[in-house]
């Protein structure tokens, strides 16, 4: 991620819309690196402050807007159960980091000017 991301300046977010029902955003995008980190599905959901039926939710969402899926789990048990990406899953989310990384370059220009414009830090008052 970007400086301006990680020291709270302002930063893009980018939502992009793959069909009717289908999106990719910065929430997913955090939830699959938290899958990545963690080897849980329950695990990520929480560090993101969710609940677990709304990361499993929003596996499925993504599971289902994909050719494969991204993420691929194992059921607990005795073994304990996991989760880990797919191959699939890794390159969409470096597919969307690229995305944001490009995005917030090309308009880091703009960026700038509209903080400049803006209220509060950063900006005039």
């Amino acid at each position: 991620m970007s400086d301006a991301v990680s020291s709270g300046g302002p930063r893009v977010r980018i939502r992009i819309v793959l069909g009717e029902d289908a999106m990719l955003g910065p929430g997913k995008a955090d939830l699959l690196e938290r899958i990545r980190q963690t080897g849980s599905i329950a695990a990520a959901g929480r560090a993101m402050g969710m609940s677990y039926k709304r990361a499993w939710m929003l596996v499925g969402e993504m599971n289902a807007a994909f050719r494969e899926p991204l993420v691929d789990s194992t059921r607990g048990g005795p073994a304990g159960g996991g989760a880990r990406l797919t191959g699939a899953g890794e390159a969409v989310l470096a597919t969307y980091r690229e995305i944001e990384e490009i995005t917030a370059e090309a308009g880091a220009a703009g960026i700038a000017a509209l903080q400049a414009m803006a209220k509060g830090p950063g900006g005039t008052e």
